[in-house]
């Protein structure tokens, strides 16, 4: 096995470990150290590394545990991943996690934190709320709060306050993790044959329950040997961009499926959280808080969980097709994803504008109709290649 198999079949298997084994491990080699875990999508890491922490995203369960209690708590007509989240919490596999964050994605998510403080799970729960106003002084304020209130709780499980040289240092290192990810989908948008959709999906998602240390040292080997050498062979196949998979997260037989349908996935928003954030956050400031607060207020990518009133987000869906020459867009969202299937006509009607081919399709994250969806996918491929 060469070594870009070893560390694909490590991120493949850490990705979906719902026991998260290495962030166990990390965790017990010091009194200090503190695990954060956190729910989709985005969640500025940073503050919880500086402060001798591991957050860790979880992403749901998927199809790798089956939902028997998790189902007592919702019900039926939402999406899948809060009650798989609930099921991880009322088992075993969350223990050792001193704290949980909920960020703002919607009523399920929101939710959730109340229900993990009723099962008592971790030392502390925070539902996590972001700004839909944009101007430093009424949303960035309104931030900052909320990433103090983060930095407490973690203070009073290890007693660490972050100085600015600690958080200067973690900045940089997650500026470096989303250049390297950046790079990985630059390379791919030429040469996507060279790694999967899917393989991207394991080195990525292997990033949110690993350190932020290992990970950037994987992702530098994989740049390495994907910009310097041949793999795969190139196919005859669209380009697309995959959009609405910003929350759960797809099943991967459905990812495959697309692949297999005939299309390069070029970009997507699977594992949004990791990419939120565009360009680098600014890590020699004496305010480095200011500084994620500025990002987030001025670089953050468009999502169905952001209000954009004045930043349309169907303008940058069109923008982002645009700049990785992609053929069409797919809309893949989970089944009763509000933000996502709410925000989809509108985004369609500026795709429809702009003359990009679309289509669409919902799934669950622990089950899809792969069969139906490759057909879609493939006769979506068929027409671009036949009539576009």
């Amino acid at each position: 096995m060469n070594r870009l198999e070893q560390i694909l079949a490590y991120c493949e298997k850490t990705a979906f470990d719902l026991h998260f084994t290495d962030a166990k491990k990390w965790k017990a080699a010091s009194a200090d150290r503190v695990l954060v875990g956190y729910l989709p999508i985005y969640f500025p890491r940073e503050v919880v590394h500086a402060a001798h922490g591991l957050a860790v995203g979880i992403m749901g369960s998927g199809d790798r545990k089956q939902i028997i209690k998790g189902d007592a708590y919702y019900q039926s007509y939402i999406c899948h991943l809060p009650r798989g989240v609930i099921e991880m919490g009322l088992d075993d596999n969350l223990q050792d996690f001193d704290g949980f964050v909920f960020p703002a994605i919607c009523d399920c998510v929101r939710n959730l934190s109340g229900m993990f403080r009723i099962t008592g799970n971790g030392k502390f729960s925070r539902y996590f709320d972001y700004p839909q106003n944009f101007q430093k002084h009424i949303g960035g304020d309104f931030y900052r709060e909320e990433i103090l209130k983060i930095l407490d709780d973690v203070k009073q499980v290890n007693g660490v306050k972050p100085d600015k040289a600690a958080l200067n240092k973690s900045i940089g290192l997650y500026n470096a993790n989303r250049r390297l990810i950046e790079r990985i989908y630059d390379i791919r948008q030429e040469y996507p044959w060279r790694l999967s959709a899917v393989e991207t999906y394991h080195i990525i998602r292997a990033g949110l329950a690993i350190t932020v240390e290992e990970h950037n040292s994987l992702l530098e080997e994989v740049v390495s040997i994907i910009e310097n050498n041949e793999r795969g062979e190139p196919m005859d196949n669209i380009r697309v961009v995959v959009t609405g998979s910003f929350c759960e997260q797809p099943p991967i037989g459905l990812i495959k499926s697309v692949e297999m349908a005939g299309c390069y996935i070029v970009d997507d928003d699977f594992m949004l959280g990791a990419r939120w954030i565009q360009g680098d956050v600014d890590d020699t400031t004496d305010s480095p808080i200011d500084a994620l607060v500025t990002a987030y207020l001025n670089q953050s990518t468009f999502s169905s969980a952001v209000y954009d009133v004045g930043n349309p987000k169907g303008k940058r869906l069109v923008e982002l097709a645009r700049q990785r020459k992609a053929d069409g867009i797919i809309f893949s969202a989970a089944s009763f994803c509000d933000p996502a299937l709410l925000d989809r006509p509108e985004m369609q009607k500026e795709c429809d504008a702009a003359g990009i081919p679309h289509i669409n399709f919902q799934f669950h994250e622990n089950t899809g109709q792969f069969k139906v969806i490759k057909e879609q996918a493939g006769t979506f491929s068929d027409s671009i290649k036949l009539w576009a």
